[in-house]
């Protein structure tokens, strides 16, 4: 069954140059990239993003992590994968999420840490769930910067451009 996940370059892995490490090991998963781009993270993003960890007590240095303030590098690349099972290849191929207890053949485990202050910095997210890689994908892309249709949408006129029509995720 084909699926979309949302797949995230955090900062610390393109401060540490990892970006062609990271797709030609995903690569290994044979599915096709359907939407990327660099994309500044801003605190509305970062906190709707890892909402559903609101209440740990790490949350605050996960938001300035993911933001890129703790590597000077204040942007993610935003990628999706689309293909057979992209979830389950994507994560297993990433590793568990601590980077310590992750395989040393995995992404996280070959290029992960932990911080003195306990953030995982693990180079990389996956999503968990169709839910989640829905959910996701629709805070990090607008429906044309996705080069199939995933999800159901919209057409939207502006008031001020009448012949400009923008399609939105439903």
């Amino acid at each position: 069954m084909n699926q979309a996940t949302l797949i995230l370059i955090k900062p610390d892995g393109l401060k540490k140059s990892l970006t062609g490490n990271i797709l030609t090991r995903l690569s290994e998963t044979k599915l096709e990239i359907v939407a990327a781009k660099m994309a500044r993270v801003s605190e509305s993003l970062a906190k709707k993003h890892y909402q559903h960890l609101k209440e740990k007590p790490f949350f605050n240095e996960l938001i300035r992590y993911i933001r890129g303030e703790l590597h000077d590098r204040y942007k993610v690349m935003a990628l999706v994968y689309w293909g057979e099972n992209a979830i389950h290849k994507c994560r297993e191929l990433a590793g568990t999420t601590n980077p310590e207890e992750a395989e040393s053949t995995s992404i996280r485990g070959s290029y992960g840490r932990i911080t003195t202050a306990g953030v995982y910095e693990n180079v990389v997210h996956v999503s968990s769930s169709e839910d989640e890689a829905k959910r996701e994908i629709k805070l990090w892309f607008k429906p044309d910067e996705v080069i199939v249709d995933l999800y159901p949408v919209k057409e939207i006129t502006e008031k001020e451009y009448k012949e400009h029509k923008e399609r939105v995720w439903l």
